[in-house]
């Protein structure tokens, strides 16, 4: 047993790091069982070939990258460019994926049981019928509006075809007669009224006076 609280504590300490520890020792012990040492020698081989290749798949990615910015660059692409058919790829990959293909089958079944169904054909009937009630209305509303136009226009017809059939009838020529006696007499005392104003009474009875020198 070691005493934990014993002075030579330290030395112990130090003395067994100085000892030389075998790591592949060390890895073997940690192997899983039921694999034999060859076994675990060949998989630790295979291992550092497979990260070997894939350092040597980034670096040669690191160049394709590299080239094909050059290739954009000399093209006149843009980064936005990329993104686009980025984007455009990735939403045919979605398209085309099972998960949207059963979503996109699932709700063509729902569509289909919706409108075969009694509730949505009467709903549809419904709106039909309101539809067709709605133009009826308004094609009457349209032909009395039409209506009263045509009224409108017959009266003012009627209208200026009777004036000049008035205007030749027996009763509005004596009753244009009459006004037109009227005016004469009432125009004619004007007239005499104004003469009147002009001549001085008495003017006439007098004789000149003879203003010769004697």
């Amino acid at each position: 047993d070691i005493n934990l609280n014993s002075p030579n504590k330290g030395l112990l300490s130090d003395a067994m790091t100085d000892v030389p520890v075998d790591s592949a020792a060390a890895a073997r012990t940690s192997a899983p069982e039921g694999l034999t040492l060859a076994e675990e020698e060949e998989l630790r081989s295979e291992l550092a070939k497979v990260e070997e290749e894939i350092g040597t798949l980034r670096q040669v990615l690191a160049a394709k990258e590299r080239h094909c910015g050059e290739l954009k660059r000399k093209l006149g692409l843009t980064p936005l460019d990329g993104l686009k058919q980025n984007l455009s790829k990735s939403w045919h990959d979605v398209q085309v994926s099972n998960a949207y293909v059963k979503t996109s089958e699932k709700l063509g079944e729902w569509n289909d049981k919706v409108t075969q169904s009694d509730f949505y054909k009467k709903t549809q009937e419904t709106l039909s019928q309101a539809g067709q009630k709605t133009s009826a209305a308004l094609s009457n509303v349209e032909k009395q509006n039409q209506m009263k136009a045509m009224d409108r226009g017959s009266y003012s017809i009627r209208h200026s075809i009777s004036m000049p059939a008035m205007r030749n009838s027996a009763t509005f020529k004596s009753f244009e007669d009459r006004v037109g006696t009227i005016k004469s007499r009432v125009v004619g005392s004007r007239e005499n009224s104004t003469e009147g104003l002009h001549s001085p009474s008495g003017a006439g009875d007098k004789p000149p006076q003879d203003n010769a020198p004697f």
